[in-house]
């Protein structure tokens, strides 16, 4: 199960690692219901990878039938990759568009429900982080474990991939409204630097699933 968790573990961290669904939390935080309506898109968010992991994994222990994982390492080759050129090309692009798009403006407004169903939405729905979590459950399905352990690998993937978006949550909880400022200020910072740090994790992390799958080849 370490071997399992310790596979699958860069890529909690380039789910965690990305700018996007922080803003949206921040800006829910920043509304006049602000632990309801985060909450609700923290609860949505987890919902949505753990569902893409489970199911996944479940299809890889399918597929797997006790041969050798091999598609594993090539899976991380190709997602390795994937990952560089979105990077690159995101990268290339930075600063081009710092204006928040119109469902992020409108967050302002909005209730638990929405919230609930925007996190669904930026994890299950969302390529980049479907790409991640549909991996780490293959990888994970693709080695004998028990029901339990899956559900125990998949649980701790999870934990780790959310951390970021339930840190700002937390924080509130814990301190209330004495966060507001550094949460508008973090807001605005990674509204303008957003396409810059992504594009450095993705590279980042890209490279590593690149040496580590092509390392098992």
């Amino acid at each position: 199960m370490r071997d399992a968790l310790a596979s699958v573990l860069p890529l909690a961290i380039a789910i965690a690692a990305s700018p996007f669904p922080i803003v949206p939390v921040i800006i829910l935080l920043l509304t006049e219901r602000p632990r309801v309506t985060a909450g609700a898109f923290l609860l949505g968010w987890v919902a949505g990878i753990l569902g893409v992991v489970l199911c996944f994994s479940a299809l890889a222990a399918v597929l797997e039938q006790g041969t050798t994982p091999t598609w594993a390492s090539w899976l991380r080759v190709v997602l390795g990759s994937v990952l560089v050129v979105l990077g690159l090309r995101g990268w290339a692009r930075r600063g081009s568009d710092t204006t928040p798009p119109g469902w992020m403006q409108a967050l302002d407004d909005a209730g638990p429900g929405t919230a609930l169903r925007l996190g669904l939405l930026l994890s299950a729905a969302n390529p980049k982080v479907l790409l991640l979590a549909a991996a780490a459950g293959l990888s994970v399905g693709a080695v004998p474990l028990e029901p339990v352990e899956v559900v125990v690998v998949a649980l701790a993937f999870t934990a780790v991939a959310s951390v970021s978006v339930a840190t700002p949550v937390l924080l509130h909880l814990v301190a209330g409204r004495r966060v507001s400022g550094a949460l508008a200020a973090t807001r605005t910072w990674l509204l303008a630097n957003n396409a810059a740090v992504l594009a450095v994790v993705m590279v980042v992390i890209g490279l590593g699933l690149v040496a580590k799958g092509a390392g098992e080849l």
